[in-house]
């Protein structure tokens, strides 16, 4: 990439999870100015508690986020799109065809089995993954 984002859209399918933490991660270490938002293409309806709290853990408040359709996002400022699940890569909305975009190939945490403590680790690794893909979209070490 010549040039960083200004304007950064987070796409998934429910905007429960995946998408959320990257929106939260993506504001935290885009530089001032860089407007980043998230949607889903089917939105859930709700942020993934199990989100909200491994998020917390690295002291990212996403509690206030909502789960919110692609059609809500102001998206005449968006210069990337950031796909961060098969469907959403493939039925991203026509009119965001001339935008840069970029698939990030992320399991869904929500789906995740087991324990509490199991299913929260799923969440932490797909935290990570996302914090670390983030970094290097915009060249951080």
């Amino acid at each position: 990439m010549d040039s960083q984002p200004q304007g950064i859209l987070v796409l998934c399918t429910g905007n429960s999870c995946r998408s959320q933490m990257a929106e939260g991660i993506l504001r935290y270490l885009a530089p001032v100015g860089t407007q980043v938002f998230s949607a889903g293409v089917e939105p859930a309806g709700y942020v993934h508690e199990c989100a909200i709290k491994a998020m917390k853990e690295i002291g990212l408040d996403i509690s206030g986020h909502r789960s919110k359709n692609v059609s809500e996002v102001p998206t005449k400022n968006v210069d990337l799109v950031l796909t961060v699940c098969g469907h959403a890569e493939e039925t991203c909305p026509a009119y965001l065809d001339e935008v840069r975009r970029v698939h990030w190939p992320l399991s869904d945490p929500a789906k995740a089995e087991g324990s509490e403590e199991e299913i929260m680790d799923v969440f932490r690794c797909s935290r990570n993954d996302v914090e670390r893909r983030s970094k290097e979209l915009l060249r951080i070490e």
